[in-house]
């Protein structure tokens, strides 16, 4: 029998008594599962056993023994000679992870991992994003099934959520809480302490396991994350961004709005910006007198609903339905509870952006405007003076709109206020270097005074109407900020500030439009409609189409299939559990309110109005004044994850290797280039074509606000250096600048395929510009649509046309001083000066015509005959003409003569008279 065995020879990867699981085995008995799994290094192995007997219950059972590999052989060795005479041991599948179990109206079903991919690296800690997974029945043959019509209905309900798009897991890092959390917890502790908030498969995990604490249990998140390196002379510093969306109150766009009677709002997502070194890898550095490795920052900021009772009515076809206020609470106690939950998550101070529209026509938005800033200043007359809610309103759709504000500068002067109010993380002492400057700011007697680490209190919260496209440029805006103040932190930079167009700040927009996407498509059904470039002011005419053709694709999603993906959220985080008693199945019923709300039964007793927040929560010590934070996270055993030495790597498989990166498409040998990511990407004589707030980082102002510079998007401005196609979030995008230097194209054209070209055209086509991507690819197409070659045959072509009709410079009536005879220029001369000859007998210039003009015998008979005839009918009626026909062939006649007509009924009424 094996033993637990604490140490194995070798190298360890476990965390103080926790054995890390990343490989596991599905073996299968007639009677039972057998689940092994091992470490990176397959020395310790644990053995998961599942009971298939039962149709009803789930018994799974952890002898919590690590075995060595030949005991673990050993073990299924005896399992297959005693199930021979049943069919022995069989091998099911390899797989990852556990996602959790799962039952409806039948039998229990384990989710399996079969498929990763990694996506970001922190401190040696790999986060993988899930590809696929596996259903299988747990029941067995021998087991007895009542056997249920709707289970397949319900089957097919559950697999609508897509479990390979944007779900997380990693295997020794706690993403379920920030880096501030995981680094400030004491080290020494045997398990994670999961944020339950965000652990989306928490339902389906509690089926299987006593608690999360279990080393069988892999949380996993739903969201967005995303990461990038900024290379900085060989110094690569890592950008992570974590999206984590709350699995309470989720749901789709027009059916979860608001916040319910729990204090949770819809698309409650929590976003946190990691900028670290990665010089070394781990989070561990020896304690000493700095504290701990400065290597590592964050930034978390907040996007919910407005935490009002507010819906809009599904069943009206309109793409913007009314808003309505469903319940008036004059103590806004679901507010309270909100914010009170924000204080715990957060500290203070709460910095609330609300940036719902102020002013329009039909009063939508601005409802909830009114009610929001009265529930804010309501809940704000209770708190300390130095905790209350700081409010900021701004109607940013309006401001985008105008021609006279600059949207980027007013969210960058919120965005410092913000980073001053609330900080950010730092792991440890900032470098000596920002002391000495910081010291010679303020006069040449101040003292030297170190920051020897940071923390972040507070938070801020921003919402739209929806929280996804002005929403996602605020949290872009802000971001950037925070990016500049994490690398003068990590002495990167000399002064907190990136500039806009830069390859550092190109790479973090990408990354942040693939997170409003993500998130966009999580809750719209589509993808982001307002984008960066919007409320930069330079996005191009053809974006129009895209936004029209994404606020169509939004309106159909939310029109018809978001009552299916409620009902899939719904069934998948536990919120409607089937039982086979239940006469409702979930797709009949009307609403899902009492799914998420609580029952007015079992409520406790009511809160006060008054003391509606936390005291131990609003008054968390303000930064600076905090202890240290702890020495390193829980889980050494990454360093067999991560270097896995008993494994050959080349260096195109390293993950860290192969990170989409600033540098990606520099011409290393040009040595013209400027290699810093910080250098602005921008020729500087076409700088006001990008908008008003494109290029002022560059002298520290913002320029005049004129709709001059609203003209063309950066997308087809030349630039000396850029970035290259990224593939970033699995989202490969163009990012406007190419990867070579090209000329600045002039005004007559771009370039010149062929030779056949006039002297205009001639010595001003600008140099063509070679795709650096196959021809088929659409970085190719884009490059191509950019920077269209134009023929010199077609530019010829085109200019005949355009001058056809221009007048001729030749007068067309000569004056008194010209003779018309001098008029041989004409290009008509030579015929009108034959004509004029042949009737005076002599040309223009003096000589004899060459002929005169002779008329042929026929058409003068012709003529004699006309002349002759046209006074008598009977020349022009024939034979079988009735009587009734003279009277209009004698009238046709008078009229070929004299030109005047003369009806019959006009010669009786003469008659008469």
């Amino acid at each position: 029998m094996a033993t637990n065995h604490q140490h194995v020879t070798g190298i360890s990867d476990s965390e103080d008594g926790r054995l890390v699981l990343n490989k596991f085995t599905l073996y299968e008995t007639r009677m039972r599962f057998y689940v092994v799994g091992s470490n990176q290094s397959d020395e310790r192995f644990r053995v998961l056993k599942i009971d298939r007997t039962s149709g009803s219950e789930l018994n799974v059972i952890d002898d919590e023994v690590v075995y060595t590999k030949p005991e673990v052989m050993d073990l299924l060795g005896m399992i297959e000679n005693g199930n021979k005479n049943s069919g022995g041991l069989h091998k099911v599948a390899s797989f990852f992870g556990i996602v959790g179990f799962v039952r409806f109206l039948e039998g229990y079903y384990i989710i399996l991992i079969t498929k990763r991919s990694a996506v970001a690296l922190i401190g040696g800690h790999y986060i993988y994003h899930i590809d696929d997974t596996m259903l299988i029945s747990v029941p067995g043959p021998g087991a007895k099934l009542e056997r249920k019509p709707d289970e397949a209905r319900y089957l097919q309900v559950f697999g609508q959520v897509d479990l390979s798009k944007n779900f997380y897991f990693s295997y020794t890092y706690d993403i379920t809480r920030t880096l501030q959390w995981n680094m400030s917890l004491p080290h020494g502790r045997e398990h994670f302490e999961y944020n339950d908030m965000f652990v989306w498969n928490s339902n389906l995990l509690r089926a299987g396991f006593d608690s999360l604490r279990s080393d069988w249990v892999l949380p996993v998140i739903h969201g967005f994350v995303d990461q990038s390196k900024i290379s900085v002379f060989g110094r690569n510093i890592f950008v992570t961004l974590i999206a984590r969306r709350s699995r309470y109150f989720a749901g789709a766009r027009f059916l979860k709005r608001g916040v319910n009677d729990k204090g949770y709002v819809a698309n409650d997502v929590e976003t946190e910006q990691i900028v670290h070194d990665a010089t070394t890898t781990s989070f561990y550095s020896p304690q000493g007198r700095y504290g701990n490795k400065p290597a590592y920052t964050s930034f978390v900021q907040h996007r919910g609903s407005i935490p009002l009772f507010w819906s809009q009515e599904t069943a009206a076809m309109v793409a913007k339905p009314p808003i309505q206020l469903n319940v008036i609470d004059p103590f806004f106690s679901a507010a309270a509870l909100h914010f009170d939950n924000m204080f715990k998550r957060y500290g203070g101070p709460i910095i609330v952006l609300n940036l719902v529209k102020s002013k329009e026509k039909n009063r939508r938005e601005s409802i909830l405007l009114d009610e929001f800033t009265e529930s804010v200043s309501y809940l704000n007359q209770f708190l300390p003076p130095e905790r209350k809610i700081k409010y900021i309103a701004w109607d940013m759709a309006r401001a985008s709109k105008s021609h006279d504000q600059d949207v980027i500068g007013v969210l960058e002067d919120l965005a410092e206020q913000v980073l001053t109010t609330t900080g950010f993380f730092q792991s440890g002492a900032e470098p000596y270097i920002n002391a000495l400057r910081r010291a010679k700011t303020a006069g040449e007697d101040a003292p030297v005074n170190r920051i020897l680490g940071r923390r972040q209190n507070g938070v801020v919260r921003t919402n739209c109407i929806d929280c996804l496209d002005r929403t996602n440029a605020a949290q872009f805006v802000i971001g950037k900020c925070a990016l500049g103040n994490q690398l003068y932190a990590l002495g990167v930079l000399a002064h907190p500030s990136v500039p806009f167009d830069s390859d550092a700040i190109n790479l973090l927009n990408a990354m942040y439009h693939d997170h409003g996407d993500t998130i966009a498509l999580q809750y719209g059904g589509s993808h982001l409609v307002n984008t960066m470039e919007t409320y930069r002011k330079i996005s191009p005419w053809t974006s129009h189409s895209r936004d029209m053709i994404e606020s169509i694709r939004r309106y159909y999603s939310n029109s018809f299939t978001d009552a299916e993906k409620q009902d899939a959220i719904n069934l998948f985080l536990g919120h409607y559990v089937p039982t086979p008693n239940n006469n409702t199945p979930l797709w009949e019923l009307v609403s899902d309110y009492y799914l998420h709300n609580e029952d007015p039964r079992k409520r406790s007793g009511l809160r006060s109005y008054t003391r509606w927040f936390t005291w131990e929560a609003i008054m968390r010590r303000p930064d600076g004044s905090s202890s240290q934070v702890g020495p390193y996270l829980p889980g050494d055993g990454y360093y067999v994850e991560y270097y896995r030495p008993k494994l050959y790597t080349s260096f195109a498989k390293l993950f860290a290797f192969s990170m989409i990166s600033t540098s990606t498409g520099l011409a290393s040998k040009d040595e013209g280039l400027d290699h810093s990511p910080f250098t602005v990407r921008v020729n500087p004589a076409q700088a006001n074509r990008y908008g008003p707030a494109a290029h002022r980082a560059a002298n520290g102002t913002r320029p005049p606000l004129t709709i001059d510079n609203y003209t063309d998007s950066c997308s087809d401005v030349p630039s000396s250096i850029g970035t290259s196609s990224l593939n970033i979030g699995g989202v490969r995008r163009w990012l406007k600048l190419t990867n070579q230097q090209r000329e600045t194209p002039t005004e007559s054209g771009r370039a010149s395929e062929t030779r056949d070209t006039d002297e205009h055209v001639k010595g001003k086509t600008g140099a063509s510009k070679e795709a650096s991507a196959p021809w088929w690819t659409t970085s190719a197409l884009a490059s191509r649509l950019l920077d269209p070659q134009v023929p010199g045959s077609e530019l010829k072509e085109y200019k005949r046309y355009i001058h056809q009709f221009k007048p001729s410079t030749t007068l067309l009536t000569p004056t008194v001083e010209q003779d018309v005879r001098t008029q041989s220029s004409h290009p008509d001369y030579s015929i009108f000066a034959e004509y004029v000859g042949r009737r005076l007998g002599e040309q223009l210039d003096g000589t004899s015509p060459a002929d005169h003009f002779e008329v042929d015998s026929r058409d003068e008979a012709l003529y004699t005959t006309y002349v002759e005839k046209s006074g008598k009918t009977s020349h022009y009626v024939g034979s079988g003409v009735q009587k009734t026909d003279l009277p209009r062939y004698e009238a046709y006649a008078k009229w070929l003569s004299t030109g005047k007509f003369v009806s019959s009924r006009s010669k009786s009424v003469k008659g008469m008279a």
